[in-house]
């Protein structure tokens, strides 16, 4: 059904039409969303202005993974996640690196980039001395958006001219870099960038009826692709120190787990799962400190398909008896402005790690990221991945069979040595209730 007028509507109002319309006046579909609702008045109004038509809150679980050493200096990381087994993971990789140096990292550039998208139709030189002859106007008419980021150490790093005809007729960019410093940057990356549009538009038809006739603006806005911000995160230890009860030594673990990485770097197919169980990691953190994990996401995998093939984005090698596991990655993030100052959870998780600039944050993330896909590589060539996934997903199982405190607590024990599955858990659970 259509309706005009909603975003108009109050919150209760939004509800009853959509119980109504929707849910055939289910009453118990009320009653889910209004049990979401937060009683403190004022921070449910926060989170409503939050987005459009808002009618209730999604709750994700809010995990930490504690004992992550990076750089020589622990951390507790906030993980927002609804999959069961990646907190566990993390945590663990976490603990085994803590005693083998930890996670190195370091941030090796901090350049974003943005686009004026535009067509023009007339001689590709004299659009090129047009160009150049109102570039350092089009930089001075920035002043009013960039003089409080160059306060801060950042601003435009770099402005030029792209020819892109041979990708699209009549197609060319102003390329812009900047420096955000610690806040993710995304409005003021787009605001600098519509004024270049609006002031390079204007001097056109002011002064230069020509390069006007031929110039079409198509859009302003920044990418989030940006391969010149990027941090690097490695773990390394001699190889005999990868004891695990799976049978191999040191030796062999490092041997199989360097081919498994070796087979996300030439198959597209295992690289996607690959870089997901990295992203696992990165996304829970990216979401409990306020930041934009599609953002991230798209970013992130564009750059796995830098050089014209999807392929791993962690690396692994033994070298002279010592095994050292790696990944650069591609994070724009910021720990100032958007819901970093507004979200109570985001503003707690950011405190829970020492209120982090931006770069630090990066490291953090790319550690996250690195210590869960050390953990589902490790599994992989070991017990297989179902065995401890299982294992945490047997909660979410009970859970949808509606078992009881009691019955959870003696089938966890049950199926501490035994295999768990659906079918599994379902015929413990009868049989326990049978008996009871």
């Amino acid at each position: 059904m259509s309706i005009s007028g909603f975003s108009k509507f109050s919150k209760e109002k939004k509800v009853d039409w959509l119980i109504k319309n929707h849910f055939n006046g289910n009453i118990d579909a009320k009653k889910i969303l209004k049990s979401y609702w937060n009683e403190d008045k004022k921070l449910q109004q926060l989170h409503d202005e939050f987005t459009e038509n808002c009618i209730s809150n999604f709750y994700m679980p809010f995990g930490i993974a504690p004992n992550f050493l990076i750089n020589n200096k622990f951390f507790t990381i906030p993980m927002a996640i609804e999959e069961s087994s990646v907190v566990a993971a993390a945590s663990n990789a976490a603990k085994f690196w803590m005693s083998r140096g930890g996670f190195k990292t370091h941030v090796r550039s901090i350049t974003k980039v943005g686009h004026i998208h535009f067509l023009f139709k007339g001689n590709k030189d004299e659009l090129i001395k047009f160009y150049e002859s109102i570039k350092s106007d089009l930089i001075k008419t920035l002043s009013p958006l960039t003089n409080n980021m160059k306060s801060r150490g950042g601003g435009i790093q770099e402005i030029k001219l792209v020819n892109c005809c041979e990708k699209m007729n009549y197609y060319y960019q102003i390329e812009v870099n900047f420096n955000t410093c610690d806040a993710m940057g995304a409005n003021f990356i787009n605001s600098c960038l519509e004024k270049i549009a609006y002031e390079l538009k204007k001097i056109a038809n002011e002064k230069y009826p020509m390069i006007s006739k031929n110039l079409e603006i198509i859009m302003s806005i920044l990418s989030n692709y940006v391969p010149n911000c990027i941090v690097h995160v490695e773990v390394s230890c001699p190889v005999n120190d990868l004891n695990f009860e799976s049978g191999l030594d040191g030796r062999e673990f490092a041997e199989k787990f360097v081919q498994a990485v070796k087979i996300a770097e030439v198959d597209t197919s295992r690289a996607v799962t690959h870089n997901k169980g990295i992203m696992n990691g990165v996304d829970s953190v990216v979401i409990a400190t306020g930041n934009d994990f599609r953002a991230i996401e798209a970013g992130v995998h564009a750059y796995a398909s830098k050089d014209g093939n999807y392929t791993s984005l962690s690396h692994a090698q033994i070298k002279n008896k010592n095994f050292k596991f790696w990944m650069d990655l591609p994070l724009a993030l910021g720990t100032v402005g958007g819901l970093t100052s507004l979200h109570p959870m985001v503003k707690l998780a950011l405190d829970l790690l020492d209120n982090p600039s931006a770069e630090m944050l990066m490291e953090i993330v790319a550690a996250a990221g690195l210590a869960q896909n050390f953990a589902a590589v490790k599994s992989l060539t070991t017990t297989g991945i179902q065995k401890g996934h299982m294992k945490m997903h047997l909660l979410n199982i009970l859970n949808n069979l509606q078992a009881n405190q009691n019955e959870k607590d003696k089938l966890i024990n049950h199926f501490k040595s035994n295999i768990v599955s659906h079918s599994e858990v379902v015929k413990a659970l009868t049989k326990l209730r049978k008996n009871d």
